[in-house]
């Protein structure tokens, strides 16, 4: 299963080996990552689950969405270049090992 390092705002870090498929919301969600609130429960319709992509990741990911890209607009922190929804990224062996940053609210 790949493992996925979740840093919380206030710097608690949790590595989490996640199914093959499951997205870091999820994963996020059912092992207590402080930050992610899915509101909306993966349907990327609150951006809740905003996530900053370590940049080593950045070009393994697939492409984002334009509902993605346009909930990424209404987010609470601050988005970067590296800003994604954790709803729309599922876990994969070429993401084994990623470093999802979880970012402070404004």
């Amino acid at each position: 299963m790949p493992k996925v390092i979740y840093i919380e705002a206030e710097g608690k870090t949790h590595e989490i080996e996640l199914p093959l498929g499951a997205t870091f919301m999820e994963g996020a969600v059912q092992n207590d990552v402080k930050g992610i609130i899915a509101e909306c429960g993966g349907s990327c319709m609150c951006a809740t689950c905003h996530v900053y992509v370590d940049d080593a990741f950045l070009d393994l990911l697939p492409e984002m969405e334009e509902e993605e890209d346009e909930m990424l607009e209404g987010t609470t922190a601050e988005r970067t270049a590296n800003s994604r929804l954790g709803c729309q990224v599922r876990a994969s062996k070429t993401l084994d090992g990623i470093i999802l940053r979880i970012p402070k609210e404004k």
